[in-house]
């Protein structure tokens, strides 16, 4: 069996680790002190993970920093995705502002709700980990997880409908 390196699991996936840390705490230069907690713990230690869960594993000792981080500071304040603003676009103007305006509205959303939803439609929707992956990020029960996606996408979409009707 083949054990990852420090080196190559960084290389794999810093950029996933500071995407979802900055999905977590909106703030830029906290996401980037957390990832590297992140990566200080998986040094510490990598050689207890299995290689075919390396990722699902990093994401759970990145949000156990942002919570420890959060339970140190006891807020964290919000300051925008400037990296997504970065991103090349080919869309019109017209179709630029319209999708600005939902994602600022489906993010305001999103950040409203209790944490334990909001980490729910963070670890599955936008980080794209499997059901299994993200509840045993969150250390709840399978069952208990889809319940917490449900409720967050019901709340997604209900403000989505109300926004359009307005």
């Amino acid at each position: 069996m083949r054990r990852h390196t420090l080196d190559s699991v960084y290389q794999l996936y810093v950029k996933d680790v500071y995407r979802y840390l900055l999905s977590l705490c909106r703030n830029h230069h906290a996401a980037e002190d957390l990832v590297q907690e992140t990566f200080y713990r998986a040094y510490l230690y990598l050689d207890n993970c299995k290689d075919d869960k390396v990722k699902p594993w990093l994401y759970r000792v990145a949000y156990n920093a942002f919570v420890d981080s959060y339970r140190k500071e006891k807020r964290c304040i919000p300051t925008g995705a400037e990296f997504f603003d970065k991103l090349p676009d080919t869309r019109t103007p017209d179709q630029y502002l319209l999708n600005q305006e939902l994602w600022d509205h489906i993010g305001d959303v999103i950040y409203a709700m209790p944490d334990n939803q909001m980490q729910a439609i963070l670890l599955h929707d936008f980080h794209e980990l499997s059901y299994q992956e993200a509840a045993d990020i969150m250390e709840i029960r399978l069952s208990h997880y889809k319940i917490l996606l449900y409720r967050a996408r019901q709340a997604v979409r209900q403000s989505k409908e109300r926004k359009e009707s307005l």
